[in-house]
């Protein structure tokens, strides 16, 4: 007989809202449940109140880490609305703040999965030395984080001798210890036997499941699409795919840190063809209206694929911006991976999938009774909000006591 252990949406393992429901026999884990929704801020929907260039500082704060590439992904499908023609330095410059991104992003993540496997020295080491890459993207954008250096059109900022000196540093100082966080988790006793052979998740299951990312790459599938559809300037950037046949937590962990040392050589040789002079941005006003038209962009986020629909009615404000983000694709993976383990490995497999719950969270309005589904506009919104509140207030203060 199986027994339910609710886990979130507050935890200590949790570093974001979600429930997740285990059912165990004994100690091992024999299915479980996601439930999201809790941190969802209805970004979506006030992207259609307002204009193209406000929305490039909404869309930034989908994601603290991964910031520049919601900010860019929005921008990348605008321009294409806009039929915008992006200079090339401003495309070296957006490339190198995505590659820095990705640094930034798995140095921190490689930071929490040590903690929560226990291993905290290396989360020590990880973040002192990612603090390498926030000062040079604070020295590049003057922010630490939500860097705001994308436009529609190209970038903000431009960027001098002095920051490519910098980046190159950097890249060669991240490159160097990532090859030696690599033996260290390839030897340490801890890292292995918490990892090694844990939240395994086969090619097949991870084709299956739709996985995306580093982690599908640790399953030994080929999917990026920096590699799969050239975008900016990854068409010329001569780079490879880090993948991996081990299929668990070892895996996601070796990718990434690969991957660190990949992106240090895309950020060395950016340094070393950028283009000294020209435009960062094309002409586009916050006056400029867009022709009635539609888009799809896709890059690859450090959790991997990142995806926007995005549609124009000719407006100076998007009519409907759509956003799939990485955790939604692979939350699906995780309730798969946990199955025949034990409740000690949940940590590990959680983190693994590098989990973003803000990111993913979106909410459809179904009434379950006939399976219709309703779009609300604002107003029908704030109705509803009201209505509901009203109708179940003393059920919420009861929960609340």
């Amino acid at each position: 007989m199986s027994v339910k252990i609710p886990i979130g949406p507050i935890h200590p393992m949790l570093k974001e809202p979600i429930n997740f429901t285990f059912y165990v026999e004994g100690e091992t884990i024999v299915d479980a449940e996601p439930n999201i929704g809790f941190v969802h801020r209805g970004i979506e929907k006030l992207t259609e109140n307002k204009t193209w260039f406000q929305n490039l500082y909404l869309l930034e704060k989908v994601c603290g880490i991964c910031s520049s590439s919601h900010q860019g992904c929005y921008a990348q499908g605008a321009e294409m609305i806009f039929e915008a023609n992006v200079p090339e330095k401003a495309l070296y410059i957006r490339t190198l703040m995505w590659e820095l991104e990705r640094l930034h992003s798995h140095l921190l993540w490689l930071g929490v999965i040590m903690h929560e496997i226990g291993f905290d020295t290396l989360f020590m080491y990880t973040w002192r030395d990612r603090e390498a890459v926030m000062d040079l993207v604070e020295m590049i954008s003057g922010r630490r984080v939500g860097y705001s250096i994308n436009t529609i059109g190209g970038v903000r900022r431009d960027i001098d001798y002095r920051m490519l000196s910098k980046a190159l540093d950097v890249a060669n100082f991240i490159a160097s210890r990532a090859e030696f966080y690599e033996r260290v988790v390839l030897r340490e006793r801890t890292i292995l036997d918490r990892t090694d052979g844990v939240g395994v998740l086969s090619k097949v299951d991870a084709i299956r499941l739709n996985t995306v990312g580093p982690t599908a790459r640790a399953s030994g599938v080929k999917r990026d699409i920096r590699y799969n559809l050239p975008y900016a300037i990854y068409d010329e950037t001569p780079f490879d795919i880090v993948t991996d046949d081990g299929c668990d937590v070892l895996s996601r962990i070796i990718v990434r840190i690969r991957e660190m040392i990949v992106s240090a050589e895309i950020i060395k040789w950016i340094v070393f063809n950028m283009p000294k002079n020209g435009p960062i941005a094309a002409k586009i006003t916050h006056f400029t209206k867009p022709p009635e038209n539609e888009a799809i962009s896709r890059v690859e986020a450090p959790r991997g694929e990142l995806f926007y629909y995005i549609k124009s009615n000719g407006s100076l404000k998007p009519e409907r911006v759509k956003i799939r983000t990485p955790t939604l694709a692979n939350i699906v993976s995780v309730i798969h991976m946990v199955k025949g383990h034990y409740i000690a490995d949940i940590p590990p497999i959680v983190a693994g999938i590098d989990p973003c719950m803000s990111c993913m969270d979106r909410v459809a309005i179904i009434d379950v009774r006939n399976d219709k589904k309703s779009l609300f506009n604002h107003d029908q919104l704030v109705r509803y909000a009201i209505k509901w509140y009203k109708k179940n207030y003393r059920w919420l203060r009861e929960e609340r006591r």
